[in-house]
């Protein structure tokens, strides 16, 4: 099984939920497109050892959105050029940024899992207006018609912002990660247990 994770913004915890999801699914590891350093891929091999990295479609230099990275670098992403990687193992996809990130003049972050035609995993971090970031969100993946399999909230516990969230939106919980002091390999295998029964 593929999945594709994406979240309501940048920083919001992407990349911990997919390190969690390749060790709780024996799953490989792919970021089809990387905008900056330190590259996400190093860091899903740290954080899960032994777990395979393909490489990017597109790696670029600046920290920015993809389509304004690309340009920088002088190339345009090209959606059609991203394929998804062979292997016989389960795939955890991670986009950049949030749904609504641009990667041309043409195409979102979110058109690569409709593209890929595989389930999705929205990460939600808890903050003042996450709310309102979530709910937009979601009536964009309900407006595509993409396959949700459900939500992983990330930081501090906020249960009234959850249980609003999922009222609304209709998604189940997969799990909810909260703000760990570090985050390593302990971390990583113990939520893996926790949710590798709930997809």
């Amino acid at each position: 099984m593929n999945y594709f994770v994406t979240a309501i913004g940048t920083d919001s915890g992407k990349t911990l939920v997919s390190a969690i999801l390749c060790r709780a699914l024996n799953a490989d590891y792919w970021k089809p497109i990387q905008s900056g350093m330190p590259r996400d891929s190093d860091t899903i091999a740290s954080l899960v050892p032994g777990t395979k990295t393909h490489p990017e479609a597109y790696c670029l230099n600046t920290p920015a959105s993809p389509h304004a990275s690309a340009k920088i670098d002088g190339v345009e992403i090209e959606k059609s050029k991203i394929i998804l990687p062979s292997t016989d193992k389960n795939l955890i996809i991670e986009g950049a940024g949030g749904c609504l990130v641009p990667l041309n003049d043409h195409d979102f972050v979110i058109d690569l899992a409709k593209q890929f035609k595989c389930p999705i995993i929205l990460v939600s971090n808890l903050y003042l207006g996450s709310i309102n970031h979530t709910l937009l969100t979601v009536n964009l993946l309900k407006q595509m018609n993409l396959p949700v399999a459900g939500i992983i909230f990330n930081g501090p516990s906020n249960p009234e912002s959850e249980r609003i969230i999922l009222k609304h939106s209709g998604y189940k919980i997969i799990w909810h990660i909260k703000q760990e002091r570090e985050i390593n390999n302990e971390v990583i295998n113990r939520y893996a247990e926790k949710i590798q029964h709930k997809l």
